[in-house]
């Protein structure tokens, strides 16, 4: 019987579930935990926390699927950033998430003086800031990881010190030829080669769980996006993805021919590493808007036009349109095509005759033309044409959004039959990687939708347009920044 145990540590949860050979849940086991944000624009957590309760999770999952566990994947937040001393096992210094923005100027420097493109969402400046912030940290025999790493050195006592190229790729460190890390950043930065993980294959057996009964392989490590288009079914070129989270993020798998540059592409989308299988490196590429179900969030816990998320598809199925109303969902700016973190959530179009469902409604198709939005800035920066938009995250089971979205881009949209697709990616991979399945394209062959939404009358882009240029700029000192 296979039973992969699959933990996909999130923002601000963990979830750990047993997956059988359909890839059906078995098993389900949540914790809550969110970061902390001690000052705005600062994002930390507690790594060894973190460890604890993924194994509480984990234990929780097992006991109840009451089958030994065949196999282990990892799939995980990416580019946050945990530093400890590998003699003790003990992290020192609190964790950087990866929303944290405190290495902003050093990522501004890096790129006017040596034309070196880094994010602050990225590690490789947060592993640079530890390093110089924490007395005595260049005097310790250090490792460095993103979560994947940590856990795969938790669940192997220290046995495993890895992480595999689609996490690797988001850390600013990893070479385009995506199976070494840069030297001359590292250099630039201070780094020692010396505190980095051995990169590995995304399937591939890299350890053994020793902590967990029966000491199952661990077998996958993907980082959460490129696992959702694994979990999607997203393996062939031009299958593409979006989840609809807190955030929205587009995956589209482009092959094996290597991107000319790590930089962000001319419409906004940016090369990452979709997965490593026998040392062979499949590339995607990914486009980012900011905000999406955190305007469904903002509109009940901030505007009190819903009480709850289901409502807002309730109310804004009572009206045909939003009647000319029509929201940007630049809440905290505007990410693919444009990335300018100045711009800021606008309402147009309101009349006397405006009701809270045209509000509500517009709020919604507001997201869909951002979901729009990614797709032609990506099919313009790959060349490959986008056919099928497979979605999951919360959004996805807001039956009038992915009408929506499908109207926007007046493209089929497939609902994943899982509101966390990366946790599927991560069973999938394991079970890849220990014979359950031949080939990564059994992944697309058990693509099973919940829902189809066929587009209909498309929404109104050039309105949209208009709207956009209208909220862009809102603060122009933000909006200049270029990171």
């Amino acid at each position: 019987m296979t039973a992969i145990l699959a933990l996909d540590i999130g923002t601000t949860s963990i979830r750990a579930a047993v997956v059988d050979g359909d890839l059906a849940f078995r098993a389900m086991a949540r914790r809550p935990f969110p970061p902390a944000t001690p000052f705005p624009g600062l994002v930390e957590f507690d790594a060894a926390e973190l460890a604890r309760l993924v194994l509480d999770a984990a234990a929780e999952a097992i006991a109840a699927a009451g089958e030994p566990i065949t196999a282990v994947g990892i799939t995980n937040q990416r580019a946050s950033t945990i530093v400890w001393d590998r003699r003790t096992g003990e992290p020192i210094a609190p964790a950087l998430g990866w929303q944290d923005l405190r290495t902003v100027g050093e990522c501004l420097t890096m790129r006017a003086e040596h034309d070196i493109t880094l994010a602050p969402n990225q590690s490789a400046t947060k592993l640079a800031w530890i390093l110089a912030n924490t007395p005595g940290a260049r005097d310790r025999d250090l490792a460095f990881g993103t979560v994947d790493t940590w856990l795969t050195w938790q669940l192997s006592k220290g046995e495993a010190h890895v992480t595999d190229p689609s996490n690797g790729a988001i850390t600013g460190f990893l070479d385009l030829d995506g199976a070494s890390w840069n030297e001359r950043i590292l250099e630039l930065l201070d780094v020692p080669m010396a505190v980095l993980p051995r990169l590995v294959d995304t399937s591939g057996v890299v350890g053994t769980a020793s902590v967990l009964p029966g000491g199952p392989p661990i077998a996958a490590l993907v980082g959460d996006q490129q696992g959702s288009l694994v979990g999607q079914g997203c393996v062939t070129p031009g299958r593409t993805k979006i989840t609809f989270g807190t955030g929205g993020i587009l995956d589209v798998c482009r092959g094996s021919g290597r991107p000319a540059s790590a930089r962000r592409d001319q419409h906004g989308s940016y090369p990452v590493v979709a997965w490593s299988l026998d040392g062979e490196v499949t590339w995607g590429a990914e486009a980012i808007t900011l905000a999406a179900g955190m305007n469904v969030d903002w509109l009940r816990q901030d505007l009190g036009l819903i009480t709850t998320p289901a409502e807002s598809h309730e109310l804004a199925a009572s009206v045909p349109s939003s009647d000319g109303v029509v929201f940007v969902p630049a809440l905290l700016g505007l990410g693919t095509p444009r990335w300018d973190y100045g711009a800021r959530g606008a309402l147009f179009g309101l009349t006397r005759g405006s009701t809270r469902a045209h509000v509500v409604r517009a709020v919604l198709e507001g997201v869909a033309h951002r979901g729009a939005d990614l797709v032609e800035a990506t099919e313009a920066d790959t060349g490959l044409r986008i056919e099928v938009i497979r979605v999951d995250g919360g959004m996805s089971t807001n039956p009038t959004f992915t009408q929506a979205l499908a109207d926007a881009t007046g493209r089929v949209v497939e609902v994943s039959p899982v509101v966390e697709a990366t946790t599927t990616g991560a069973a999938f991979l394991a079970g890849l990687a220990t014979g359950e399945w031949d080939s990564i394209v059994d992944a697309d062959r058990a693509w099973s939708p919940a829902r189809v939404d066929e587009p209909g009358d498309r929404l109104d882009r050039l309105a949209w347009a208009r709207a956009v240029e209208r909220a862009a700029g809102w603060i122009p000192e933000l909006s200049a920044l270029d990171v």
